[in-house]
């Protein structure tokens, strides 16, 4: 399902029209990405999904062609967790 399909289903099942449908999720967008790239705090939507910044130390990787050593320098990244609920319902199909 793309953000097309998942707007359509929300505006179907909610009765809202799909133009605020779309605002509430582009809003959404912008506050995860927000916490992400501020770093320290977490959005989290209990049972479901944490969205958090995370931190990778440097460290010595190998190039696949030639296995030479490259260093990796530190970085910041986005992580996505899900949570029990979530997972529950992967587990189960329901």
């Amino acid at each position: 399902m793309n953000k097309t399909e998942l707007i359509e289903t929300i505006a179907q099942r909610t009765d809202l029209a799909k133009k605020d449908v779309q605002a509430v999720l582009d809003t959404f967008e912008d506050i995860a990405g927000d916490v992400v790239a501020k770093g320290g705090d977490a959005l989290t939507i209990p049972g479901f999904l944490k969205f958090e910044q995370t931190h990778r130390k440097a460290r010595t990787g190998r190039n696949p062609q030639t296995g030479e050593p490259i260093d990796v320098p530190a970085s910041n990244a986005a992580k996505v967790t899900a949570g029990a609920k979530l997972k529950n319902r992967a587990k189960t199909g329901r």
